[in-house]
């Protein structure tokens, strides 16, 4: 799809969620001064766009172009990111007894995952600013996300993942021209890696909320569900956390919604999913911390939540407790058997991560956390493609 001019971006400033401190957002940032991930800020009280409207736009994230970061959309490369299926899994829905069930089908996204959507806001928008060289650390999707919007801008990806990662993620870099690194250790280890590169070489870091624009193209996410549910939002929304952007992101989009009046203070419940084996946010909730402590030994198949530490977990925290919802671990015997059930009652190979929104869900239920009846939707944050080892390693 061609883009050439003003995107009608009602970007501001950035802000320190800690200190209230605004940044300017026309040069490149990473943290704040405090150490905070800094947030994008929009004059919504311009906002022209209606939510009537919004069905004329493109069939990509694109479509909300006036609430994200990129002023010229020459610096757009729109591989198809966004606007993905909200399935009504009937199946599944008869299997659970739950009616008002949904699926996000985020493994439509380019390069199979969720993480397409805050790269190709990141990314366009770092080009716009005048990097050239960008860098990650990622326990795979993120890497395969940069190496895939890099490309298509002409710009140098630097990936570093951990060198048990599965397979599919290392030859998807490696395929679309990334310079890639495995690390011995976990995603915290592929950070390190990756931050010598950018002191020695002034790369510029990608990483999950070190820089204000990945979480911008997740809150489109927030933003489809209002759409897709004819401007209403789901009772409760079950979200596989790592770095936890997206649940962060959709947080922030509804906060906009309702300050152009599309909707009012009503919330869904924001329930952070994680795997037993690395469930530093779940702890933190139960001990009503802001932040988690770093977790040691972090293991799981799904990998994409073996986050030892997430930089927004008092961002993600704040969200949980903030909407009533709550933060649940379920192991890796419950991911594996979700996997093939949520499989077989929806036609959908998920990522193990979609598989322990499901898992959870049902201990969800049986503990009375949530109804049977109420709207619920599962993210599914990837394909489960990608995860063939997890998947028979498993068995």
């Amino acid at each position: 799809m061609a883009h050439t001019g003003a995107t009608g971006s009602l970007l501001t400033h950035l802000e320190c969620p800690k200190t209230g401190e605004t940044y300017d957002a026309d040069v490149l940032q990473n943290l704040s001064t405090a150490g905070a991930p800094l947030l994008a800020r929009y004059d919504l009280s311009r906002a022209m766009l209606k939510p009537n409207e919004l069905n004329h736009g493109p069939s990509s994230l694109w479509r909300y172009a006036p609430f994200l970061p990129v002023r010229d959309s020459a610096h757009i490369a729109d591989l198809g990111e966004g606007w993905t299926p909200l399935l009504p899994v009937e199946r599944l829905r008869a299997h659970l007894r739950t009616p008002d069930l949904f699926v996000k089908e985020e493994s439509l996204n380019p390069t199979g995952s969720f993480k397409a959507r805050g790269m190709a806001v990141a990314v366009a928008r770092a080009h716009e600013l005048g990097a050239r060289e960008l860098a990650v650390g990622t326990a795979g999707n993120a890497g395969s996300a940069l190496a895939a919007y890099a490309a298509a801008l002409g710009m140098k990806a630097h990936v570093a993942m951990p060198d048990d990662t599965p397979h599919a993620f290392a030859a998807e870099c490696e395929s679309l021209g990334a310079d890639l690194a495995l690390v011995k250790g976990l995603i915290t280890d592929a950070n390190a890696h990756v931050q010598k590169g950018i002191r020695e070489h002034g790369w510029f870091d990608m990483a999950t909320l070190r820089e204000p624009y990945r979480i911008e193209g997740k809150k489109t996410m927030g933003y489809e569900l209002f759409e897709q549910l004819d401007g209403e939002l789901p009772e409760v929304i079950l979200y596989p956390t790592g770095g936890g952007t997206g649940l962060i992101g959709m947080w922030k989009a509804f906060d906009e919604m309702e300050q152009m009046g599309w909707i009012g203070s009503k919330r869904p419940r924001m329930v952070s999913v994680q795997a037993a084996g690395c469930a530093p946010i779940v702890r933190a909730f139960e001990r009503g911390e802001d932040h988690g402590e770093p977790w040691q030994n972090a293991a799981t198949a799904a990998s994409g939540l073996r986050v030892p530490r997430a930089i927004g977990d008092f961002l993600i925290l704040d969200a949980v407790r903030k909407s009533g919802g709550t933060a649940i671990a379920v192991t890796e015997e419950e991911i594996h058997a979700a996997w093939g059930e949520f499989g077989s009652n929806t036609g959908l190979m998920v990522a193990p991560e979609g598989a322990a929104t499901l898992a959870a869900l049902h201990n969800l239920i049986a503990n009375g956390q949530v109804s049977r009846d109420e709207r619920i939707v599962l993210f599914n944050t990837g394909s489960g493609i990608k995860y063939v080892e997890a998947w028979f390693g498993a068995k």
